[in-house]
């Protein structure tokens, strides 16, 4: 997330926090699509990554971007910590170990998706080369110990690296060591947010397995296939989670702000800093519990706002769905993953046909896939068959929802051209990261420093 929330409008009920998430519904003719990527910057003379200062770091990349582009600065008690273009709603952002992050704008189809992202890599590649620096599309460092990693300077990232050991064993290789790709979708109203949500919940660990890609770790395999969605299952239950009250047949806006409403906060934010006020609820919170503790201690949807975005379930409701279960990965994967879910969820009747193919799974077979797949991926068995049958369906509808939404780029192609790398892996039937391992075990011959020839932007 580039820039944290300032809004000083008072909550003056829970009825209203509902009512923002609710605010988000526009007409199907209005959704749009918001794709996220993150990537690793490394120096090229000896593939270590890139500290935040120095005259080749982060900080120096992220100053030439904003020469390049003109974007507004961000910045965090005089850092800059990222960009925001004040015309297209996009912004560039960096993670906790220094993941560099285009958050893209609403855009209205995938091509123009595709195009973003193009630009956005070939505008990278021009600050960054002659900087001796590449970007690299994995799910996980390969090679890197922890302590290898650089600590970008944002005071939410703080906040979070003391909270999470005391709350899971994997919470700081979540913070540093991945790297994700994720798209943001809107909703109709609250029936169509509910059943995108349930449709997004169950065919996650499928879209997991799908774009798995994080099959090494501090240089061999760590036999996993996607060790980021591994990280995951142990970062911090409170508020990573399958929401399997999402499946109840009352699940609405309500629900959602219930279940938030408990989850620890991380931080509130008063002018330019920030108060740690980790192990406080925001129910607690409305119930006067910082008073005294941090400066102006009535909640604000600032503060409503900025805790929604420190909630990491597998599907976030905010005023749109983000569905963050896949693995970085090349460039052609990045667009393929909004591809995979827009053909899903933005046609209502190839959404129906997707709901029927998961309605009857229990919560119990949902987990057993969630804590599965990081391992076997495709090849993970499901009632009387494998998660690739189930992909190949679930691509299969996605395939045939872009056909029927029919948006052509000017060869007068639909946005079916996009879901090509996902059906190429089913083609196979093997995951990103077991052809990784292919090509590690043969052509690499066990160097992996293949892998930042191979995979680099």
């Amino acid at each position: 997330m580039a820039r944290d929330t300032v809004d000083s409008t008072p909550i003056g009920s829970l009825s209203e926090l509902a009512a923002t998430l609710e605010e988000g519904s526009k007409s199907p003719d209005q959704f749009r699509i918001g794709t996220e990527h993150e990537k690793f910057g490394f120096f090229t003379a000896d593939l270590t990554p890139i500290p935040y200062n120095g005259s080749r770091g982060v900080k120096t990349v992220l100053e030439g971007m904003e020469g390049l582009l003109g974007w507004e600065r961000i910045e965090d008690a005089g850092n800059i910590i990222g960009l925001a273009d004040p015309v297209g709603g996009g912004a560039i952002s960096i993670e906790p170990g220094g993941q560099f992050e285009l958050s893209g704008g609403p855009l209205d189809n995938l091509h123009q998706t595709c195009r973003e992202t193009n630009a956005h890599l070939a505008q990278v590649r021009e600050i960054a080369r002659p900087l001796g620096i590449g970007f690299l599309g994995l799910g996980m460092a390969p090679t890197w110990k922890r302590s290898d990693m650089p600590r970008m300077p944002k005071s939410r990232y703080d906040i979070m690296t003391n909270y999470m050991p005391r709350v899971g064993t994997r919470g700081l290789d979540m913070m540093y060591r991945t790297s994700t790709v994720q798209v943001n979708l809107d909703f109709e109203n609250e029936a169509d947010m509910a059943k995108k949500m349930r449709v997004g919940l169950a065919l996650q660990p499928i879209a997991t397995a799908i774009f798995a890609n994080s099959p090494f770790v501090e240089g061999k395999p760590n036999g996993l296939l996607s060790n980021r969605a591994e990280i995951w299952l142990d970062t911090d239950n409170d508020r990573v989670t399958s929401l399997p009250f999402a499946f109840d047949e009352d699940f609405g806006f309500e629900a959602y702000v219930e279940w938030a409403l408990d989850v620890p906060m991380y931080f509130v934010k008063r002018g330019g800093d920030y108060h740690d006020v980790t192990g406080t609820t925001f129910r607690a919170f409305m119930n006067g519990a910082l008073d005294g503790v941090v400066p102006d201690a009535s909640p604000t949807m600032g503060d409503w706002n900025n805790h929604l975005s420190t909630l990491f379930p597998d599907v976030r409701l905010k005023r749109y769905i983000e569905m963050r279960g896949a693995d970085a990965g090349p460039w052609r994967r990045i667009c393929a993953l909004p591809a995979f879910w827009v053909g899903l969820l933005y046609d209502a009747e190839i959404l129906d046909q997707a709901w029927q193919l998961v309605r009857d799974w229990s919560a119990e077979e949902r987990d057993a896939l969630r804590t599965a797949v990081p391992k076997t991926a495709l090849k993970t068995v499901f009632r009387n068959r494998t998660v690739l049958d189930i992909a190949r369906e679930a691509a299969a509808l996605a395939s045939e929802g872009l056909k029927r939404r029919a948006r052509l780029n000017e060869a007068g192609i639909d946005e079916r051209t996009h879901l090509e790398p996902v059906e190429e892996t089913l083609a196979t039937g093997l995951s990103p990261a077991e052809q990784m391992l292919r090509k590690y075990d043969g052509e690499w011959n066990r160097d992996i420093s293949h892998v930042f020839q191979d995979y680099a932007y």
